[in-house]
């Protein structure tokens, strides 16, 4: 399935529960009424944003949330 200890990257969150508490996560909203080449250069945008800002702001896990994009990213590319 995924790096993560074989879980989907739907099973994660990262820094806090806030998506996870949510009875259906954003970017399953997302990825419903994007076109599948929009929510991939969202996926993307994110990766690259997180990858970027990683180490520069305080109290987060950016790095971690640039690699839990990259696993949906990659998951989602698998499917098509």
């Amino acid at each position: 399935m995924t790096e993560t200890n074989s879980m989907s990257a739907d099973d994660i969150q990262v820094s806090g529960n806030h998506y996870k508490e949510m009875a259906i996560q954003p970017w399953a909203i997302m990825q419903a009424v994007m076109t599948h080449d929009e929510f991939v250069g969202f996926l993307k945008g994110n990766v690259i944003k997180y990858s970027l800002r990683a180490g520069h702001k305080e109290n987060t896990d950016d790095a971690g949330k640039a690699k839990h994009y990259l696993q949906k990213l990659k998951e989602v590319q698998s499917e098509w």
